[in-house]
């Protein structure tokens, strides 16, 4: 199963309609089963260096199929996952990177949000996740 362009733009919907609700201005991104980015918004006066983060929060959490502030933790000095964020070129580690599942609990793409603390971007990327 993939995303499609209509789910992830329901998603970035979504997500733009909690963000305003939470008084932020975010980037999200939303990659498909390959990782590949299918959608992405930038919100009028979100920070330009959040579109490449966004991008690579939704890339880890579907490389690894879970949230990327779960391997955060797991990514701490003396942690099982430690410097993990330097493999494929490049990964997020703290929250804001949410896996999407279709209705059977399939992983079909991932959304990664950034422009805010990352308890803003998590509740925001959860959001959009919980779209379809």
């Amino acid at each position: 199963m993939n995303i499609t362009l209509e789910q992830a733009e329901k998603i970035i919907t979504v997500a733009k309609e909690k963000s305003v609700a939470i008084h932020t201005k975010m980037n999200i991104s939303v990659v498909d089963a390959g990782a590949n980015l299918l959608a992405f918004a930038r919100m009028d006066g979100a920070w330009l260096g959040s579109a490449d983060i966004s991008l690579k929060k939704a890339k880890t959490a579907r490389f690894f199929d879970m949230n990327t502030g779960a391997i955060g933790e797991l990514s701490q000095p003396g942690g099982p996952l430690y410097n993990i964020e330097h493999s494929n070129e490049g990964l997020i580690s703290f929250p804001g990177g949410v896996p999407i599942k279709n209705q059977s609990g399939e992983i079909i793409g991932a959304i990664g949000v950034s422009g805010s603390s990352v308890e803003n971007d998590h509740a925001v990327a959860e959001a959009g996740a919980s779209a379809i």
